[in-house]
């Protein structure tokens, strides 16, 4: 996570503190884990958000493959698969996007916001730094398909966890309808799906189990009703 490398002394634990300096023994946070475990994938969250000398440093490492640690070891990359992730240019992948309308991208329009992307990524990066970069992979915004599948993957989530009080959770459409419309946000993207859920579904659910509702009941439906959300014991339901 790159949001803790933000100051100048915080990058140099990646790579080892300077002879004299606490933990200088130890060797770097990454040098140290690449030393010994050479084949691995290193990822870089955020990399827009760490201090300037990291990217002096990496630039060795994209280009050579090789980096001496501040014991004087050489640390061989050259079989890393190396990731960095960037929230630059969102401003432009959410332009124009709601809910229900799928973006093409690869369209003419999915071009050129791809081109307004990399333009301010070459504002924000150096260009030998982005010159040493493979590939740019630029992801573009959720469409309503892709956050069917989120609110599907969280609640089968929440389903595993009731599993253990032997409680089956059945959501009807409807409510998956209201929880996409409620839990997105083209700011944040599905990011408050999860807490949405939790909000109106898991915590909802939890007190009243705790109550000893759904004592003996396997299944429990739930329906929209009065606009939000409704637990219905499916033997209930049966009766209706």
């Amino acid at each position: 996570d790159m949001s803790e490398y933000q100051e100048k002394f915080s990058s140099s634990r990646l790579f080892g503190a300077p002879p004299g300096y606490v933990g200088y023994e130890e060797g770097g946070q990454l040098t140290e884990k690449v030393r010994r475990r050479p084949y691995s994938v290193v990822l870089f969250d955020e990399i827009e958000k760490a201090h300037p000398d990291l990217f002096n440093v990496l630039l060795q490492v994209l280009d050579d493959g090789v980096l001496t640690d501040s014991l004087g070891r050489k640390v061989d990359f050259k079989n890393t698969v190396i990731i960095m992730t960037s929230n630059i240019g969102t401003k432009h992948l959410q332009k124009g996007t709601s809910l229900g309308f799928h973006q093409d991208g690869l369209g003419e329009a999915g071009q050129r916001l791809k081109d307004e992307v990399m333009g301010e990524l070459k504002h924000a990066f150096s260009p030998e730094f982005l010159n040493r970069i493979d590939e740019v992979v630029v992801f573009h915004a959720l469409d309503k398909n892709h956050l069917i599948l989120i609110v599907d993957h969280l609640l089968d989530e929440l389903n595993q966890r009731l599993v253990e009080r032997g409680v089956e959770l059945d959501v009807s459409e409807e409510v998956k309808d209201w929880l996409l419309k409620e839990g997105y946000q083209p700011n944040y993207g599905a990011r408050p799906m999860r807490r949405t859920i939790q909000k109106h579904i898991g915590d909802p659910l939890s007190e009243e189990l705790i109550k000893g509702r759904f004592r003996e009941c396997h299944k429990v439906k739930v329906l929209l009703k009065d606009g939000v959300p409704a637990f219905v014991e499916e033997e209930a339901m049966a009766g209706v």
